[in-house]
């Protein structure tokens, strides 16, 4: 009876000795999937971080031709205002240039005949008469071509302060702040006032409180 129990003991044994080898080898497997499926997802990761950096450098490189064609834009911008610039201070000092030049030689014509007046001062007083005429007219004229014009105002014409210079105010039946009289012309360029004309102006009527 007792060598029978033995036996099964032995049995026993060797049962939990295979399943505990069973066992080994299980966690030996499962170990190594672990260890293979661990490596699966390393490599995939730094793929996939590899493939995230590439893109980058990518980008980066297409931002950089951006900035430099954005810088070489820029550039070629100031260029050009700066020729802009350049060809404008031209143009303006070559009016200036041009429009002394325009408005003398408009003078040359007058300048002869006044000397030819003085030279003849000896002359009837109509021919000297007739040579002022004449000089008169092409003052106009030069005037007219430089477009310098006469600022003439008309009695009763409103008085105004940036056209007028009021020299004095003089009782009248015209209304207040009205022109009496030119004194002197002015003269105006385009918009600019080259000297305003002197007039008197209307104070209105002067009541008498003298009885």
């Amino acid at each position: 009876m007792k060598i029978n129990n033995k036996k099964d003991d032995m049995n026993r044994l060797k049962i939990d000795e295979n399943q505990n080898s069973q066992d080994f080898e299980t966690n030996d497997e499962l170990k190594d999937t672990i260890d293979n499926d661990l490596k699966g997802i390393n490599n995939t990761d730094e793929e996939n971080l590899q493939n995230i950096i590439n893109n980058l450098n990518i980008e980066i490189e297409k931002l950089k031709t951006q900035i430099n064609e954005q810088q070489d834009k820029i550039l070629r911008t100031f260029a050009e205002l700066d020729n802009v610039r350049k060809r404008s201070n031209e143009d303006v000092a070559k009016a200036r240039k041009f429009s002394i030049e325009n408005f003398a030689e408009s003078l040359i014509p007058v300048k002869d005949s006044i000397e030819a007046a003085l030279s003849n001062y000896n002359s009837d007083i109509h021919v000297v008469k007739e040579g002022l005429e004449v000089t008169l007219k092409q003052i106009s004229s030069a005037f007219e071509k430089n477009f310098l014009k006469e600022i003439f105002p008309k009695s009763g014409d409103k008085f105004d302060p940036h056209m007028h210079q009021a020299m004095s105010s003089i009782s009248s039946d015209q209304p207040i702040n009205s022109i009496v009289d030119v004194l002197q012309k002015g003269y105006i360029i385009h918009d600019r006032i080259i000297r305003p004309a002197l007039v008197s102006v209307s104070s209105g009527i002067e009541i008498n409180t003298n009885k």
